[in-house]
């Protein structure tokens, strides 16, 4: 199974990246992809959206932090539009 997860990245200042990464592997294990940035200092978010919904579309299950970062972009929209034109 596939999570999409924060992987710290930051020595001293918290910075993380959002990827697609095993359940089985730790946090800052290997990943499959990167799919954005998060630096909750500057409050700086970068997301790969075609990525993300990729991710989702194959059964990915975001974490609670990356759930509510994708929310407030608008990911879960943009998954629910393109589930409506694959079915109409």
């Amino acid at each position: 199974m596939v999570k999409l997860r924060l992987k710290r990245c930051g020595r001293k200042q918290a910075i993380y990246r959002i990827v697609a990464i095993d359940v089985r592997s730790r946090r800052e294990g290997r990943d499959l992809r990167k799919v954005g940035f998060y630096d909750p200092i500057k409050n700086q978010i970068y997301l790969n959206v075609p990525a993300i919904l990729y991710f989702l579309e194959k059964g990915a299950q975001p974490t609670g932090t990356v759930h509510d970062i994708s929310k407030k972009a608008g990911v879960f929209t943009e998954l629910r539009l393109n589930q409506q034109t694959k079915f109409n």
